[in-house]
């Protein structure tokens, strides 16, 4: 089962431990860490441990050894550990698959060369639970000496000229033991589900680190992005990355992004972790949807628009948007046309059933805001701070200013429709630079304009708080 999703209490409840940061990384822009380790404590055994959320198809490698020798990496939606020289050395391939975009996962490989038992020498968890179906599994011969935690050049990200699309939190090598799953995470007694525990009590042994992506900066040192907070002082340098691909979004804290799975056109562009999105201006009018839906409560999110070349739209919206099946599959949908869902176009056209006048324009560096109270039925757009329609969001059941009466009983999701250029969302943890740092009540988030009184950002840990 995928980790973390929408209302796991687990991560909220009694001061459980807190993961600090994910680090975000990016095909697109060739994003990497990387360290030449030295002299292992054992390199026939060792554990190697990290939460992953996936937010792209494709061959998206994890790790690699010299940039070419061993490598971990998502293959055909499968998880695969592989060491390679003139042949394969050992070979593992899952025949689970890993399709949820929204959520993260934990995996664990668990090596000990020394084992007289094939199947013994590498076991991998996902979950904390081991993996035993596999498409293919070729173990090391005994005393094997791997190449990762050996002292050859270890890269997280990229493979020669293969990168990754996806959010890394918590990530742990331990040098010279074959720990299990429960020596990082555990099953929630409430929820059932499996969360992380500290980790920074265990040996690392000398090639061991803790990458907690906590730290600033790009330079190979404690103070930097790629700080091993293990104590064994093994740094990653940071290649292409910069602040805001640290990320909130955490395995102990996990926030929406944007589906590409769900979409009602293909054609478009997803960055930064699926908070960014952009398109041409010879696209149709299409939707992308959030990846989290939400039926009470009260949500604040914003819109940064980094390029308006030609028309684009936001809003929200409950399923289906359209009876026409095809339609929503591949075809045309705007938010604010189509039954069940308001939108907002840059050119200021109104939402869907909006008797008011029509709202403002927006174009490129706006800022734009949605407000949607679940509790009382009421939604509330605005643009660099201002609400339209004089809104004020904290009126309640009045209503003051809403710009459309929503439906009871519907799991609204947020939306954009982009038609040429770009934007990205922010729902509390953003891929675009805020000057300001506002938060919620909670203490979480990260916006540009103040979050009305009342509202939350929307992440796991004020889901289960509304639950």
């Amino acid at each position: 089962m995928p980790l973390i999703l929408p209302g796991n209490v687990g991560s909220a409840a009694g001061g459980a431990f807190e993961a600090s940061n994910s680090l975000v990384f990016n095909k697109a822009s060739s994003d990497y860490i990387d360290k030449t380790l030295g002299t292992p404590t054992n390199n026939r055994k060792w554990t190697f441990s990290f939460w992953v959320k996936r937010t792209a198809s494709g061959t998206q490698m994890i790790t690699s050894t010299n940039n070419s020798v061993s490598y971990t990496y998502f293959g055909s939606d499968q998880f695969a550990f592989e060491q390679y020289s003139g042949g394969f050395q050992y070979r593992l391939k899952t025949n689970r698959l890993f399709k949820d975009f929204g959520s993260f996962y934990h995996i664990v490989i668990a090596v000990d060369t020394t084992q007289g038992t094939a199947s013994n020498r590498v076991k991998i968890y996902v979950n904390g639970v081991q993996e035993t179906s596999f498409e293919f599994a070729t173990y090391p011969s005994q005393n094997f000496d791997t190449s990762f935690n050996s002292a050859v050049s270890h890269f997280i990200g990229r493979e020669g000229s293969t990168y990754l699309d996806a959010y890394l939190s918590e990530v742990v090598l331990i040098d010279g033991q074959q720990l299990d799953a429960t020596s990082f995470g555990e099953f929630d007694t409430d929820s059932g589900m499996w969360k992380p525990i500290d980790p920074s009590s265990l040996t690392f042994g000398d090639n061991g680190f803790y990458l907690q992506f906590k730290e600033s900066g790009t330079s190979q040192n404690s103070s930097g992005l790629g700080a091993d907070t293990s104590g064994s002082g093994n740094h990653f340098a940071i290649n292409n990355l910069t602040a805001v691909d640290q990320s909130i979004d955490t395995c102990t804290n996990n926030f929406p992004t944007l589906n590409p799975l769900n979409y009602s056109s293909a054609s478009k562009t997803y960055s930064f972790g699926n908070t960014a999105i952009t398109a041409s201006a010879t696209d149709t009018w299409c939707s992308t949807f959030s990846n989290f839906a939400v039926n009470s409560g009260k949500w604040y999110t914003e819109y940064f628009i980094s390029d308006m070349s030609y028309l684009s739209a936001i809003g929200v919206g409950f399923q289906p948007f359209n009876t026409n099946t095809s339609a929503y599959a591949g075809g045309t949908i705007l938010v604010g046309e189509d039954t069940g869902s308001a939108g907002w176009r840059n050119n200021g056209a109104a939402v869907h059933s909006y008797s008011g006048s029509s709202l403002s324009t927006w174009s490129t560096n706006d800022t734009l805001q949605i407000a949607i109270d679940m509790d009382n039925l009421k939604l509330y757009f605005g643009k660099n701070g201002t609400y339209e329609n004089s809104g004020n969001p904290a009126s309640g059941a009045s209503g003051t200013g809403s710009v459309l009466d929503l439906t009871a009983n519907e799991d609204y999701l947020f939306v954009i429709c982009p038609r040429g250029g770009g934007m990205s969302v922010n729902f509390g943890s953003p891929s675009h630079s805020i000057s300001s740092g506002n938060q919620d009540a909670n203490g979480i988030g990260n916006f540009e304009y103040a979050v009305p009184s009342g509202y939350l950002a929307l992440c796991t840990k004020n889901l289960a708080e509304n639950s």
